[in-house]
């Protein structure tokens, strides 16, 4: 099993993020506030909760550089928080939103930020510096249902979406005045201009990443499987991933070769490329073998059967093919965030949270079969 440290905070955990320097932690505890956590003495203190929201907070997250939080919520709107001597101030973004926003992410230069929202529109957000306020520019007509999570190219320029229209899309959010047009995949692309659009999963799709070189693109979708795409563009090439065990919610690169996902099954699942560049599953973060349960390839028989056929939790299976559900975490995980350095190519720590209220940070430092992927 992977080195793992567990902390509980609170009875359900829906989306958290780190300061810079990882000393603090913020997280909402599925209601309308943001609770800022700091290590001190050994022990987590509750320093600060942020107070805006009028309903549940579905997202956070926290600018490396700037030091910046920006929050999301059902109630439609953004907050970017900034911290002055002891306090967190807000400042609303307006949205223009008639749905929930659901998810949100800064991009790697923190000059923008995405929103998702049940509007099925994406708010591209940027700070105008002549008029002192957060204002956003919208993606619209694109998606057919709700946007389910927002994924920045490593080039600042492309977006990823995902929706629960079972489509994947990548957008240019090209802004002039914002963007320098000499960046990295600017090129005559226009704001808002769909550069590829993926119709792989059956299902709703879920959480995604893009690798450390922007090469890859990977997102998982209901239907207990994950999608790997290469060549992002006109002309893209994809892998499917199917495996017996329930659906994740999130993934994260570790590597190029390596991604981790997490979601139903209550504990982080390891997919590895070869040489290749053939990507499949190897196995449970807290097994030390693949799990007998795990199956790869385009089955879809057999994923569904497993699906409906039993319970997952309560099955009395005898054909020796089902595993304890869970070990570190009780219950869905609902994010993963990568503890890496400034400057590191590998992460080799990272956190997750869950429904039981747990953050678990995973060191992966000592898995020797791991290490090839690295």
């Amino acid at each position: 099993m992977a080195a793992v440290s567990v902390h509980q905070f609170a009875q359900c955990i829906t989306c958290h993020a780190w300061s810079p320097d990882h000393s603090m932690i913020a997280f909402c505890p599925n209601n309308n506030e943001v609770h800022i956590y700091k290590m001190l003495e050994g022990k987590w203190e509750k320093i600060h909760v942020l107070q805006k929201h009028d309903q549940i907070v579905s997202g956070v997250d926290w600018s490396i550089s700037s030091n910046r939080i920006v929050t999301v919520s059902h109630d439609r709107n953004s907050y970017v928080w900034s911290q002055e001597v002891t306090e967190w101030v807000p400042t609303l973004v307006i949205l223009r939103l008639n749905r929930a926003a659901l998810c949100v992410q800064w991009s790697p230069k923190e000059n923008k930020f995405a929103v998702g929202s049940g509007a099925k529109t994406v708010c591209i957000c940027y700070y105008e510096q002549e008029n002192n306020w957060w204002v956003s520019k919208l993606i619209r007509k694109r998606h057919d249902s709700s946007v389910t999570s927002v994924a920045w190219h490593p080039n600042n320029i492309l977006l990823a979406t995902t929706s629960t229209d079972g489509k994947c899309r990548v957008f240019s959010t090209f802004i002039k005045g914002v963007d320098p047009r000499n960046s990295a995949g600017s090129s005559d692309s226009k704001f808002g201009e769909q550069i590829m659009q993926l119709d792989l999963s059956f299902s709703w799709a879920f959480g995604m990443k893009w690798s450390p070189s922007g090469n890859t693109l990977a997102y998982v979708g209901h239907n207990s499987m994950i999608y790997f795409v290469d060549d992002v563009g006109p002309s893209p090439s994809a892998q499917s991933v199917a495996f017996r065990d329930l659906p994740l919610r999130d993934v994260l690169f570790v590597s190029e070769r390596m991604v981790i996902g997490v979601g139903f099954d209550c504990s982080p699942m390891v997919f590895t490329a070869d040489k290749r560049g053939l990507w499949s599953f190897l196995r449970f973060l807290d097994e030390k073998k693949t799990s007998s349960s795990a199956r790869h390839g385009s089955q879809f028989s057999e994923t569904f059967g497993k699906f409906y056929g039993q319970s997952k939790y309560g099955s009395n299976d005898t054909g020796g093919t089902s595993r304890t559900r869970g070990g570190v975490h009780e219950n869905c995980i609902t994010s993963i965030v990568s503890l890496e350095k400034a400057g590191d190519t590998t992460v080799t720590t990272f956190s997750t949270s869950g429904l039981d209220g747990k953050i678990v940070i995973w060191d992966l430092e000592k898995q020797n079969d791991l290490l090839d992927y690295a």
